[in-house]
Order: C-alpha cells, then sequence, then structure tokens
C-alpha cells in the first residue's frame, strides 16, 4: 500500500490548482478517527472559510504516505504541504523537540494543555524549529493527552518494566527513561507494534488510550494501565515549497486556521482519550489506573535536566519554560 501510494508522490504534493483553487496535501500516520483527522477537517473547514474557497487541504491519514519519521523528511524535501509529527518523532531532524519526551514534566492533564497552548512555550519550539532544520517550519504545537503502557499484564509499578523489551519511539530521551528503569526499549513504528506484541517481540508498549483504541492494539496486549509517564505531543510541519508559495496574504489564512484549528483539536484530544477508555473497558479491555507513578518518578526527575542539557540550549529553555507554565 504504501509503495503504491509513494508512486507519483511529487505530483501529489504539489497543489492541484483548477479555476483559481489550491488543494494541499495533509499527511500523518493515524487513522482518521483520531484527534489527527480532527485537526485535519477543523483546519480544512477554517482554511476554506478564511480564503473564501480559494483553499483546501486533501487528508491522507493511517501511514498513506509514510510513517512519521518518512513523513518529516517529506515535507521538508517539499513532496508533502502539511505533515502531523509527534515531537518525539521530529527529533530524528530535530533533536532538541525531544525535550517534550521527558517523562513527568507534565503535573496533570490541564498542566499539559495549558503548556500546549502556551504561546511563549510555542513561539520558543517554533524558533527551534527553524533554527535547527530547513525545509519546514512549524505551526505550532499540540497534544494527544498521556501515553500509558499497555501488554497482557498489569504494569503496577518500575519493576513491571525491569527486564521487559518496551517498544518506544526512536528518541535519546526515551532509550535514557526506559533503560533507567530497568527495560529494554526497542524501536519501530507504529504499524509494527500491532504484529509484534502478538509475535513476543516486544512484551510492553505505550501510546495515548485513543491512539491503543484506533490502532486496535488492544487486541493482542489487553491490559492498559494508567502510567501518564509520557505526553503524546505533536506539532504542525508546513513545506518551505508550499509556504513561499503564498503571498502574506495567503500565509495569514494558513496561520489563522491553525491558531482556530488548535485549541479544538486539544480540547477534542482529551475527549477522545477519556472517551477511549470507556469504549475499551466495555468491550473487557482492562484499565488499571493505580499505578505507583512515584516508583517511576524518582527514577525519572534526576534525568530530566540532564536529558535536556545533552538536547541542547532550546531544550534547557523549553524545560524551564513548562516548568514556569502554572498548574
Amino acid at each position: 500500500m504504501l509503495a503504491g501510494a509513494a508512486v507519483g508522490l511529487s505530483a501529489l504534493a504539489a497543489p492541484a490548482i483548477a479555476q483559481g483553487t489550491r488543494v494541499f496535501t495533509f499527511a500523518h500516520d493515524e487513522p482518521h478517527d483520531t484527534g489527527y483527522g480532527f485537526l485535519a477537517d477543523t483546519f480544512n473547514a477554517k482554511l476554506k472559510e478564511l480564503s473564501g474557497g480559494k483553499f483546501s487541504i486533501k487528508e491522507f491519514p493511517g501511514a498513506q504516505l509514510g510513517q512519521e519519521p518518512e513523513l518529516a523528511q517529506k515535507v521538508r524535501s517539499g513532496d508533502i504541504d502539511f505533515v502531523i509529527n509527534s515531537t518525539a518523532n521530529t527529533s530524528t531532524v530535530a533533536p532538541q523537540s525531544g525535550v517534550f519526551s521527558l517523562h513527568f514534566v507534565f503535573r496533570d492533564e490541564p498542566h499539559l494543555v495549558k503548556c500546549m497552548l502556551d504561546p511563549g512555550v510555542n513561539a520558543l519550539f517554533i524558533e527551534m524549529i527553524a533554527a535547527s532544520t530547513t525545509g519546514a517550519r512549524s505551526l505550532g504545537l499540540g497534544t494527544l493527552g498521556f501515553r500509558k503502557f499497555y501488554a497482557k499484564n498489569e504494569i503496577k509499578s518500575i519493576a513491571d518494566v525491569k527486564g521487559r523489551k518496551v517498544r518506544v519511539q526512536a528518541t535519546k530521551t526515551e532509550d535514557r527513561f526506559f533503560s533507567a528503569y530497568g527495560a529494554v526499549p526497542v524501536h519501530m513504528p507504529i504499524g509494527q507494534v500491532y504484529t509484534s506484541m502478538e509475535t513476543g517481540l516486544v512484551e510492553i508498549a505505550e501510546n495515548g488510550a485513543d491512539i491503543y483504541r484506533a490502532q486496535k492494539h488492544y487486541e493482542v496486549a489487553p491490559v492498559l494501565s494508567g502510567s501518564d509517564h509520557e505526553a503524546n505531543n505533536n506539532h504542525l510541519w508546513v513545506s518551505d515549497k508550499c509556504w513561499n508559495s503564498l503571498t502574506a496574504e495567503e500565509q495569514g489564512w494558513v496561520k489563522a486556521a491553525h491558531a482556530y484549528a488548535r485549541p479544538l483539536f486539544v480540547q477534542k484530544s482529551m475527549e477522545l482519550d477519556h472517551a477511549a477508555i470507556d469504549s475499551l473497558t466495555k468491550m473487557g479491555v482492562e484499565f488499571y489506573p493505580n499505578v505507583d507513578r512515584q516508583s517511576f518518578i524518582v527514577v525519572a526527575t534526576p534525568i530530566q535536566d540532564e536529558q535536556a542539557e545533552a538536547l541542547g540550549p532550546y531544550a534547557v529553555k523549553l524545560l524551564e519554560a513548562v516548568r514556569k507554565v502554572p498548574a
């Protein structure tokens, strides 16, 4: 499927032009019925409104144009116009975005939401992306909520991950934290997680509840444990090729459409995350909410500053900015 989708990708990425309209490509690797699909729909509707019908997007969900690391490359080459990337996978091209993969830096869900919508945090992140990479720019941050462990058994405390193979996103920060917990981190795209859990290649995975639901990982890992160890943060790329083809007024439409859609997307993502837990439990999935988070926190907290400093000066500033956002 991916190979077929890749054929003619450059032609897809070039906006279709007919009777004064432009249709931009908009890609991500999650199913449409997730927060990512909601962002695409909301952004598209507002962009159409602001442009008087001149601009719209065509969404390519579910990794039709590639998994996230591929998408981060394709948006920078101008082969895709807009891409939603997790900040963790963005670290493959802008390493300091890995600061948002630090564990337990967000105190609770309201603090997470405030941080992702905070103007100062966003301005600093956008500046960091501009300083660290070429070919694309960020329009700002979002989140799908907190990540949780899932496996064939409950993860009650740090003892339950020691010595076990855990699928993680490909970031140095995640490797550092999970290694400190005594786990064995294994990198793989999300599209490989189902089979890997089924065959035992990995024993534990972690993601947001709604993604766990949408990817049907509950079929092979029927116990969800509410560790809330890391936030599932993301941002919207726009390629420089696309951006530079727009007039100042048109760029304003894009910014305004995203500014409108972003807080609605974050709110909807929280709702979807909560609803996913309810629907999963009704389907027979066991949800274990009483994880001994403190057993992880005592290990994770001393690593936060160390990892931010290793990532770079922007990471240090972003961590400081997050800590200053009131709960």
